[in-house]
């Protein structure tokens, strides 16, 4: 029996060899010269125990000054990132022939000046820590919102991601943001440019593009979408415009969808629930669907309600 499902094994394994040689775009075999996700995630860990200093533990620590804490830290994403960063930087034109010691080089300069953008990351998260307070009346204190709040970690990831986009990194700053989707169901990319005071409620299915610019002490429920009006072009479409402008103080309710690269959603404007919106509105503008009508049916056996009922009253025969 042994014997047998050994020669199986073997045999699949012959099968997929010959299946790897067929110059598929799959088919990349070799073993360290990709990014490891994992550790792009356990980046991002050590990120926010900096970002938030005192709220998440290193438990593998034993030395618990502040100090020596940030020390550690800091050496652990500064080899980590600069080691990912000179993986995927051979996915970029101008340094996919070059030498090893000048990826090296341009990784380390990369990994410090991303490093020295972290204050500014940490200010505009205490805005955003600020607006989910003012703006969640289910929320108690601040400590709730950034232990448990998925919108938070969302937009800390993508606060991350974005500053290693505008480097140029390639390849991680996505793995980054796609991590955050898959864990709070809030997808940003990051290309995407947000203004301070930031508060997406709920989050579940809010989807905000590449080239979508937000501005400050912007609210989104669930379910928005900030898109493309077309997609049709593929590449051809790459580096342009698609994504809307949102201006600040906006409000957008839970299902609207506004697309295009031309659409600007001007200051002060309130957006209804489940509203589509393909082009600009002025400042101060007040967006809702209009009309919505209601259909009810009914049969021998639920009979139409009464026709003095009240309205209140009548939902009950709704099927």
């Amino acid at each position: 029996m042994a014997h047998k499902l050994e020669n199986q094994i073997n045999r699949l394994v012959e099968d997929y060899l010959v299946d790897y040689s067929g110059g598929k775009d799959i088919d990349h075999v070799e073993t360290f010269d990709h990014p490891d996700k994992e550790v792009v995630i356990e980046i991002i860990e050590n990120l926010r125990k900096l970002i938030f200093p005192g709220y998440f533990r290193n438990r593998s620590y034993r030395v618990y000054t502040v100090r020596n804490n940030t020390t550690m830290l800091l050496e652990d994403v500064i080899y980590h990132l600069m080691r990912q960063i000179s993986i995927v930087l051979r996915y970029a034109p101008e340094y996919e022939k070059a030498d090893q010691e000048t990826i090296e080089n341009h990784a380390e300069e990369v990994t410090f000046a991303f490093l020295e953008k972290l204050p500014q990351i940490r200010a505009y998260i205490e805005t955003d820590v600020q607006a989910f307070y003012d703006g969640d009346p289910a929320a108690y204190n601040k400590d709730e919102i950034i232990y448990s709040y998925p919108g938070l970690y969302a937009i800390l990831v993508n606060r991350i991601a974005h500053e290693l986009f505008l480097l140029g990194v390639p390849l991680i700053p996505r793995i980054m943001t796609e991590h955050a989707h898959s864990r709070t169901g809030i997808d940003i990319h990051p290309g995407a440019t947000i203004g301070k005071y930031f508060f997406i409620d709920h989050g579940t299915g809010i989807v905000i593009g590449e080239t979508t610019v937000i501005g400050d002490n912007v609210k989104i429920y669930q379910g928005v979408t900030l898109g493309a009006l077309s997609t049709r072009g593929g590449q051809a479409l790459r580096s342009k415009k698609r994504h809307p402008t949102i201006m600040d103080n906006v409000t957008i309710y839970s299902g609207a969808s506004i697309l295009g690269g031309e659409t600007v959603i001007g200051r002060d404007v309130v957006i209804g629930g489940n509203v589509f919106i393909t082009k600009s509105v002025a400042d101060g503008a007040r967006v809702s669907v209009k009309n919505q009508e209601l259909r009810y049916k009914y049969d021998a056996a639920h009979p139409a309600p009464p026709d003095d009922l009240s309205e209140d009253e009548a939902w009950f025969y709704v099927i």
